[in-house]
C-alpha cells in the first residue's frame, strides 16, 4: 500500500524561516516506521523557498524571478537534510521535481509515474516538490498541497495526509473563536466548508486550511481518502493510516474517480473566463457527455486565449462544468449560436472538446 505525505513550510522551519532539523527527523522517523510494516512512502515537501531566504540574507520577495531563484538555493539546502536524517534511519531519498504540464500531458504524466514507482520499487523515499526554480507563473500549482493530491493519484496511494500546524480543520478560526471544534470526518466538500476552511495559515506557508480542503477534494475524487492532522502529533502518520479517532479530519473518498488531466482541469487551474450556454447543451454536456459546440454558446464573459479554462454556466448563472477552450473569447463569442455547417471547415469546431471537459459536483 502506498502513502503520500504532505508538510507545510510551517511545519518545517522555525519563526526565523531556517529549517527546522527536528521536525524533519520526527516526520522521517515516522516514514521508516511506515516502511517497516510494508508501506510505501512518498513525501511532499514545502519549504525550499523559507529555506533559500536566510541563506540569502532575504527577507520574503514579491517578484517571481527572486521568488524562482531563492527556491534554487533552497531546495538543496532542503535536501540535504533530507538525504542526512534518511541516511541515519539506513534509507535513501530521491528528489523529484514536477511541473503542472506533468499531469496534464499524458506522455510525461506517464514517464512522471514511471519514475516515482521506479523510485517506491527500488525502496528510495521520493521528495517531491514542484519545480519552482522555473515555475511559470501561469501554469503553477500555487501551493504543494494540490501537488500532493495530484501525486496521490499519480501512485495509486490509498491515503493523503496533509500535515499542518493544526489538529485539522475546526467549524471556525480557533485563534479567534474558543467554541471552535475539530470536524473529524467529512463526506463531502461543499461550499460551507470551504468558507469556514478561511484563507492562508502563516506567513512562511503559501497554502493555509483552504488550500488544503482543495487538496482533499482533488482526492476524493481521485478516490484517495484524505486526512488532515497536525505535524506535531505523535505517530500521527500510523494514527491517519489506522483510522484513530481524533486523529484530525477525515475525508472519505468519492466512488467515481477522474483522470489525472480532468482533476487538473476541475480542481488545480484557474478559471480566465465564462461561456454561459442554452439548456440544450447543458442537457448534451450533463448527460450525453458530448462536447460543447458554438450553437450552444448564448454569451462569453471574459478575455481568454486558446487552451485557458472556463467555467461553464447555464442561463441562470449556474457554473456546472469546466473545460479547456480550444479558441480565443473573441472566436467563441463570434461564433456563438452557429451551427457547424456554418463554421470555417479549416479549424476545430468544438468550443470545448468533451476530453477536456469536466462536469463538476
Amino acid at each position: 500500500m502506498t502513502l503520500v505525505v504532505k508538510i507545510g513550510t510551517s511545519s518545517l522551519t522555525d519563526e526565523t524561516g531556517e529549517i527546522d532539523r527536528a521536525a524533519i527527523e520526527k516526520l522521517c522517523g515516522e516514514v521508516a516506521a511506515m516502511r517497516a510494516t510494508g508501506q510505501r512512502v512518498v513525501i511532499v515537501s514545502s519549504g525550499a523557498i523559507a529555506a533559500g531566504l536566510p541563506a540569502l540574507g532575504l527577507a520574503r520577495p514579491a517578484d517571481l524571478a527572486t521568488l524562482q531563484a531563492v527556491a534554487a538555493v533552497g531546495q538543496s539546502r532542503l535536501m540535504r537534510v533530507y538525504d542526512e536524517v534518511l541516511a541515519d534511519l539506513g534509507l535513501v531519498a530521491g528528489q523529484v521535481l514536477l511541473a503542472p504540464l506533468d499531469f496534464v500531458h499524458r506522455r510525461q504524466y506517464l514517464h512522471a509515474r514511471q519514475t516515482v514507482r521506479r523510485l517506491l520499487e527500488m525502496g528510495v523515499i521520493p521528495i517531491v516538490n514542484e519545480n519552482d526554480a522555473i515555475a511559470d507563473e501561469e501554469i503553477r500549482f500555487g501551493d504543494n498541497d494540490r501537488l500532493a493530491a495530484l501525486v496521490a493519484h499519480l501512485v495509486g496511494a490509498r491515503t493523503l495526509v496533509l500535515l499542518t500546524d493544526t489538529p485539522g480543520l475546526y467549524t471556525a478560526d480557533p485563534r479567534l473563536d474558543a467554541d471552535a471544534s475539530l470536524i473529524e470526518e467529512i463526506l463531502e466538500v461543499d461550499h460551507e466548508l470551504e468558507r469556514a476552511a478561511g484563507g492562508a495559515g502563516s506567513a512562511r506557508g503559501s497554502g493555509g486550511m483552504a488550500s488544503k480542503l482543495a487538496a482533499a477534494k482533488i482526492a476524493a475524487w481521485s478516490g484517495v481518502r484524505a486526512v488532515i492532522a497536525g505535524a506535531a502529533r505523535p505517530g500521527v502518520l500510523a494514527a491517519a493510516l489506522a483510522g484513530d479517532p481524533g486523529v484530525g479530519t477525515v475525508i472519505r473518498p468519492r466512488d467515481r474517480r477522474l483522470p489525472a488531466r480532468k482533476l487538473w482541469i476541475a480542481f488545480a487551474v484557474g478559471a480566465s473566463g465564462t461561456v454561459v450556454v442554452d439548456d440544450g447543451a447543458r442537457r448534451a454536456i450533463t448527460e450525453r457527455n458530448t462536447s460543447l459546440l458554438p450553437a450552444g454558446v448564448v454569451k462569453v464573459i471574459g478575455a481568454f486565449g486558446a487552451d485557458d479554462a472556463v467555467e461553464i454556466a447555464d442561463l441562470a448563472g449556474e457554473v456546472f462544468a469546466k473545460g479547456l477552450v480550444r479558441h480565443s473569447a473573441a472566436r467563441i463569442a463570434e461564433w456563438a449560436g452557429l451551427r457547424t455547417a456554418d463554421l470555417p471547415p479549416d479549424v476545430a469546431h468544438e468550443v470545448v472538446h468533451r476530453d477536456d471537459l469536466v462536469v463538476l459536483p
